[in-house]
């Protein structure tokens, strides 16, 4: 006996193709971000020590609580136009209880829509969101002229990739609070060190590889 097959065969052929299709096109666009974070960042660094690559302009610091949430869409948005990027490429470098996840979006994007993708889970659960879980992240673009690194442990992030210093002072005017390595080692640091202070050796490297004259 013949079997031929129906409409619902069909259908179900091709529901199945795309969402094979959906799947391929997903993590092609996570080995992009990751290869694009790599190039940017040493992804297996962690603050005090350097974790940009080539970036090395005076760094910005703001508060790693608020990188995570739509007020940050704007700044990051703005950083990745002022050096011809049409997209922000966000890499989970390291998370609690999640994969890591990988997720590009066009700049023209709203901070609503930004936190739709950092706020909440794949089946809209808020713990299992990157916003919760995410310990440490990197933001780039495909230039790779810029970069946001935060860290949930020292509850800071820090950027670079400003081309010159009216545009630093004109991105930190607009979106902050912010502050240089001095600001963050004698007003940020010590709430997160509590009762030990900072450590000389920590904030020495700090300073060294984040302010005004980093290491070469």
């Amino acid at each position: 006996m013949t079997d031929h097959a129906g409409p619902a065969s069909d259908r179900g052929s091709k529901r199945h193709l795309a969402a094979s299709t959906a799947a391929s096109t997903a993590a092609s666009t996570a080995d992009a971000v990751r290869a694009r974070a790599a190039s940017v960042f040493d992804l297996d660094a962690r603050l005090p020590a350097r974790v940009f690559r080539q970036l090395a302009d005076e760094a910005v610091f703001c508060e790693f609580d608020l990188l995570l949430t739509p007020d940050a869409w704007p700044a990051l948005a703005a950083l990745a136009t002022l050096h011809g990027d049409r997209q922000v490429d966000l890499l989970v470098v390291e998370a609690g209880g999640i994969v890591c996840p990988a997720l590009s979006l066009p700049v023209e994007v709203t901070p609503d829509d930004y936190w739709a993708e950092v706020g909440f889970g794949p089946d809209r659960e808020p713990l299992e969101s990157i916003t919760i879980t995410a310990r440490t992240v990197a933001l780039t673009g495909p230039s790779g002229r810029w970069g946001c690194w935060g860290e949930r442990d020292p509850e800071v992030a820090v950027v670079r990739g400003f081309p010159d210093e009216t545009a630093r002072h004109q991105w930190r005017t607009r979106y902050g609070p912010c502050a240089d390595a001095a600001g963050v080692l004698a007003l940020r640091l010590p709430q997160v060190f509590g009762a030990r202070a900072v450590p000389d050796a920590y904030a020495a490297e700090l300073t060294a590889n984040y302010g005004a004259t980093p290491r070469a």
